[in-house]
């Protein structure tokens, strides 16, 4: 395996890999966060100047990697706990714990890197089950390749429904000159007790100046790509669905956290959460096989 590189950023050692152009750098101890993704000298992900590492997972910015679950998940309305087949409630913080979790770098060269957590008593705490879940991240001519893989290393079927957190530099005094495009697709979000709304026709493109995207599921209704179209740059998203071991994308969830905010998230996820309990997006793996879900990023002027 190559050595790793390491650029030392915000007073941390991150792993670098990529040209002076084009690259990567990401935090494995810190839920295998990627910080920064800088492709021909732009930032594509927002960042914050006075990040707080020492609660990174709190920290608005980067891709954190969101399994076992996404969002939120409640049993009798009382948030942050999810029942498993056998009746056994469990306590699993919101998004589940990767983001909080360090991963172990497996494989690397000049242009990809692969991270995996591991299932350890951190991790049995609140999900009893064996499983390897992996991020790999590969520079591509035109942007980023991401392919999440969940292996169940257990004897039993295991629950699961993973996602991104990508958060895309965009001034937001720039929001109302940009679009997102997406295919078909139906909105939905959630009500303050887990439970879902009812589901509203989605649009092919809006502002992202748009309330309705506001914490807003698209449920995927066809194959396509997502597209955000800023002032600098566009950004598009293909959510890609061949291969035998491949695992369809549930959703697309658009968020930011206020008006003032200088980014804008647009999630690839696999589920709904509490996908657990209502089970639209909850993935079964068998016991010693994986999955992968994948999808690519290419940058445009």
């Amino acid at each position: 395996m190559p050595t790793t590189s390491t650029q030392r950023y915000q007073g941390q050692d991150l792993l670098r890999i990529g040209n002076d152009h084009s690259y990567l750098l990401l935090a494995p101890e810190h839920g295998g966060r990627l910080v920064r993704w800088v492709h021909h000298g732009q930032d594509i992900l927002f960042w914050p100047d006075d990040a707080d590492w020492s609660r990174v997972a709190k920290i608005r910015g980067g891709n954190p990697l969101l399994f076992p679950f996404i969002g939120r998940h409640f049993v009798d309305g009382e948030a942050g706990k999810w029942r498993d087949p056998d009746g056994t409630v469990h306590s699993l913080p919101q998004h589940g714990f990767a983001r909080d979790l360090p991963f172990t770098v497996t494989a690397h060269s000049d242009s990809s890197i692969s991270l995996t957590l591991t299932s350890s008593d951190a991790t049995h705490a609140g999900y009893p089950y064996d499983f390897a879940f992996a991020v790999t991240y590969r520079l591509t001519t035109n942007g980023l390749e991401v392919t999440l893989t969940t292996r169940n290393l257990g004897s039993r079927p295991l629950p699961y429904y993973a996602g991104h957190h990508f958060y895309f530099a965009l001034p937001h005094e720039q929001r109302a000159e940009s679009r997102l495009s997406m295919p078909p697709s139906a909105r939905v979000r959630q009500k303050e007790d887990g439970s879902l709304t009812g589901t509203e026709p989605g649009d092919s493109t809006y502002s992202v100046a748009d309330p309705r995207l506001q914490d807003t599921f698209h449920l995927l209704q066809a194959a396509g790509s997502v597209c955000l179209a800023m002032p600098s740059r566009t950004i598009d998203i293909e959510l890609v669905t061949e291969g035998e071991s491949g695992t369809p994308w549930y959703a697309v969830t658009t968020w930011t956290e206020h008006n003032a905010s200088d980014f804008y998230c647009v999630e690839p996820w696999l589920g709904l959460p509490n996908a657990i309990a209502h089970g639209q997006g909850l993935r079964w793996l068998n016991a010693n096989t994986e999955a992968h879900a994948t999808c690519r990023l290419d940058v445009k002027p």
